[in-house]
């Protein structure tokens, strides 16, 4: 898919400039690649923003028109106001459609897993894959299927089946997410487990106070006192 957007060239530079650009809708802009000297530019905030929330996301290839000039570019380094979430900048890199580009690709996660049926939870560990591919290549996304994942199962980047024409980057031996038991859950386990050793030892303690115990009755039993009965009717 590809997303028509025009763009004016603009000499002034600087944050004055910039934010009044803004003020009135648009979003600064750089155009580069392929050799070219970067040119600086402005577009439509709105249009750029229709532009980035279609399927393909930031990897929506942009037919960009800068006066009579035609240019195939994609969205880099895409800078938001952190409160506000507006465009405050953006670089359109030139591509060519049959030379490879470098791609974050996002992983959406499908199917019901055994192991949280189970009571246990999906950790997220990546949320996008590097891939390289041509610009007519580039898929919406990567689909991980969690169906048969049980409780300590995990799938890494080595799982994956690739689309046709993706050669994906990021180390096959990289952990996507994992199936595993929640904390609050490993928590009031090893507690169990810590008020069972508990009991375990005070049953043999007392077990132990209980043989000493009977020990001590049996040396506190009173001696003969047949000597000291003699003595008696002695003196009687």
């Amino acid at each position: 898919m590809e997303f028509k957007l025009e763009a004016e060239k603009r000499d002034g530079t600087g944050k004055g400039v910039a934010r009044k650009l803004r003020a009135h809708g648009q979003v600064p802009a750089v155009l580069y690649g392929h050799g070219m000297a970067p040119v600086s530019v402005t577009v439509d905030a709105k249009d750029l923003g229709h532009a980035l929330h279609t399927d393909a996301g930031a990897n929506v290839l942009v037919d960009l028109h800068v006066g009579s000039d035609k240019h195939l570019v994609l969205a880099r380094e895409i800078q938001r106001n952190h409160l506000r979430g507006d465009l405050v900048h953006v670089d359109f890199l030139v591509i060519r459609r049959d030379e490879k580009i470098t791609v974050q690709i996002p992983i959406i996660v499908e199917g019901e897993s055994p192991g949280v049926k189970q009571g246990g939870v999906v950790e997220h560990h990546l949320w996008e894959i590097q891939a390289e591919c041509l610009p007519g290549d580039v898929p919406q996304n990567i689909v991980v299927d969690i169906s048969t994942l049980e409780i300590g199962d995990s799938f890494r980047i080595g799982d994956l089946s690739a689309p046709s024409g993706v050669d994906i980057q990021t180390p096959e031996e990289e952990t996507i997410l994992s199936v595993v038991t929640p904390q609050v859950l490993e928590v009031e386990e090893a507690a169990a487990e810590g008020e069972e050793g508990a009991v375990a030892e005070g049953e043999e303690g007392a077990a132990a106070e209980g043989e000493g115990g009977a020990g001590a009755a049996a040396s506190e039993t009173p001696a003969d006192t047949s000597g000291s009965g003699e003595g008696g009717g002695g003196e009687g």
